[in-house]
């Protein structure tokens, strides 16, 4: 098993959570824009990875010029992610 991911329904779902680890100093693994959705990684207590994440709306999606998805990986911008919070 490398990780277990949980689909949050809303963008401000996940900069609610994510708030709160932050809040209760809860070691962040990374956080990622991968074009189609927005993440953030974490272990849980016994080390298991993982991902809590939002997909974009599918309009957003980046694509290919054949219509494919061009998925990416960059920083996540997590002081855009908590402004949600005051949405």
């Amino acid at each position: 098993l490398y990780h277990v991911a949980i689909v949050f329904p809303e963008r401000k779902d996940l900069a609610v959570i994510f708030k709160r680890l932050l809040d209760a100093k809860y070691p962040i693994a990374g956080a990622s824009d991968h074009g189609v959705s927005e993440a953030f990684y974490l272990n849980d207590p016994d080390g298991n990875g993982l991902e809590l994440y939002w997909d974009k709306p599918r309009e957003q999606w980046p694509s290919t010029p054949d219509g494919g998805i061009d998925m990416y990986t960059i920083a996540l911008d997590l002081e855009d992610l908590l402004s949600e919070i005051e949405k």
